[in-house]
């Protein structure tokens, strides 16, 4: 017996360095992927009279409006020096003075530009009252692992060459000695609201701040009325939505999010600059897409609590909660970035916790100890 299976071992390792000596064959999802490379092509590209959005040059687009005295940053990308490279592009278009700057949420790749932008000139920086709350549980429990997690669920320290993209942006960008969201200087907002609409007037430009959970507690969008466009902030682009990010990350409010866009939806915007990916024009065109990305997102919610409901664990309910065909079918909600399966345990464990109901779930085997019952069911390591 021992000496066939050594016989079966070696045919084995013939075979595997046959098949290893074969170019593997690209897959769908690979296909699908390179081709998304070009939503991060480098480029400047005008939304619409007076509007500006800087794609590709940071994990995350840098939009300008242009007034009548000045200007106003929509976020401001992740480094410095990719922000002065956004800079020195919206240069070319005009030299008026920043006049105030804008972030949807506190993540750092929308915010590790700000010193570049308010520079000498100390615009206002405007963001909701609680902004940073996300982080405050992990900093209050002196948590810091989230930072090596968060580069692995990025693939950021690999090289370029092993990556295609993130999904929801490309796969390279400067680098900042390997920290992720984290610039050598920090600058904060130093204006903040905590109404659920706050009505702004800046360098003859009308605009609306507007609190909405989503990705993060402290998430608001941007939205020009006489101008018709709506900057999302990550509660929108063109990519099954992070519901959760596997780094880590405290409860993100999955039916507030379907809310949040809901509110967006209503705006009738006719130009949408999503948090990340390309800007997207046309009333109807984001009128449909926001319509799908809400109701795919109350579906993957109101299946789970269904599913648990009827007592299923979140192994049997990643299997019960599938997106029908209709949602499938749509570039902008394939799973680039965020993921259902992911979606769905976190729903779980967020209304119930990680007992999943199962009384042998309460004291698991170690997995050496239940390995080693696996092997004496077959016979143990001597049957060998």
């Amino acid at each position: 017996m021992k000496t066939q299976f050594t016989h079966l071992c070696f045919v084995g390792m013939l075979m595997t360095l046959q098949i290893s000596a074969v170019p593997a064959q690209e897959t769908e999802a690979t296909r699908l992927l390179k081709a998304r490379s070009a939503e991060f092509e480098q480029e400047v590209i005008q939304v619409t009279n007076g509007i500006y959005t800087a794609v590709g040059y940071s994990v995350q687009p840098v939009s300008m409006i242009v007034g009548e005295t000045g200007l106003i940053i929509v976020d401001t990308g992740m480094d410095t020096v990719s922000a002065k490279q956004v800079l020195r592009n919206f240069r070319k278009i005009t030299q008026k003075p920043i006049q105030a700057i804008i972030l949807t949420h506190s993540h750092g790749d929308h915010t590790g530009g700000v010193p570049v932008f308010a520079g000498s000139e100390d615009p206002p920086i405007w963001a909701r009252s609680i902004f940073g709350s996300e982080g405050d549980p992990l900093q209050a429990a002196e948590l810091t692992i989230t930072r090596v997690r968060g580069a692995r669920q990025g693939g950021f320290k690999l090289p370029p060459e092993k990556r295609i993209n993130n999904g929801i942006a490309q796969a390279y960008w400067p680098k900042r000695g390997g920290a992720v969201f984290q610039t050598d200087e920090k600058v904060g907002p130093t204006h903040t609201f905590s109404e659920a609409r706050k009505r702004l007037s800046i360098a003859g430009i009308t605009l609306d701040l507007v609190a909405v959970n989503g990705e993060t507690e402290d998430a608001l969008y941007v939205w020009l009325p006489d101008r018709r466009v709506l900057f999302a902030g990550d509660n929108f682009y063109k990519s099954w939505p992070n519901l959760y990010a596997i780094r880590g990350t405290m409860y993100r409010d999955v039916r507030a999010w379907a809310d949040a866009v809901d509110m967006m939806l209503k705006e009738q915007a006719h130009y949408l600059v999503p948090g990340h990916t390309r800007p997207i024009t046309g009333k109807e065109n984001i009128a449909a897409m926001l319509t799908d990305y809400r109701d795919a997102i109350r579906f993957v919610f109101d299946r789970t609590i269904e599913g648990m409901n009827r007592g299923l664990t979140p192994d049997e309910l990643v299997d019960y909660v599938k997106l029908p065909q209709r949602f499938q079918d749509k570039d902008y909600l394939r799973e680039y970035y965020g993921n259902v399966q992911w979606a769905v345990r976190q729903i779980f464990n967020a209304h119930l916790g990680w007992f999943d109901g199962n009384p042998s779930s309460l004291f698991p085997l170690k997995p050496r100890a239940e390995a080693q019952h696996i092997a004496d069911l077959a016979g143990g390591p001597s049957t060998y």
